[in-house]
């Protein structure tokens, strides 16, 4: 795998750890849940950037949301039992197929 994908996947894991711990933090009143979102955006963004040095914004921003979309729809789901209708899941199936799409086919997404 290149570099530049270890550093987005990483990022996206970043995020995703901080904006569960934001959930977590009940709109920054607990302290120790606060503190993981403001450390675990910094890194996220950090990984991001260096991932930039080899990628295109527009598509590097494209799959950091877009997992990280996925991925907090199944850990609200899983942790915080929150549902989603059929329309969300179909339209989380399409930001799936479009990062296929993007790493697959796309000669701008820096293989």
């Amino acid at each position: 795998m290149p570099v530049h994908y270890v550093y987005l996947v990483f990022a996206v894991l970043a995020e995703t750890i901080g904006t569960t711990a934001l959930q977590a933090s009940q709109q920054f009143s607990r302290f120790w849940p606060s503190c993981l979102v403001v450390v675990s955006y910094g890194i996220a963004f950090y990984l991001l950037g260096l991932a930039l040095r080899f990628m295109p914004v527009g598509v590097a921003y494209a799959i950091w949301s877009g997992l990280g979309i996925v991925l907090i729809a199944c850990i609200g789901f899983l942790a915080f039992g929150q549902k989603l209708d059929l329309p969300a899941l179909i339209g989380l199936v399409l930001i799936i197929a479009g990062i296929l799409i993007i790493h697959l086919y796309s000669s701008t997404a820096g293989h």
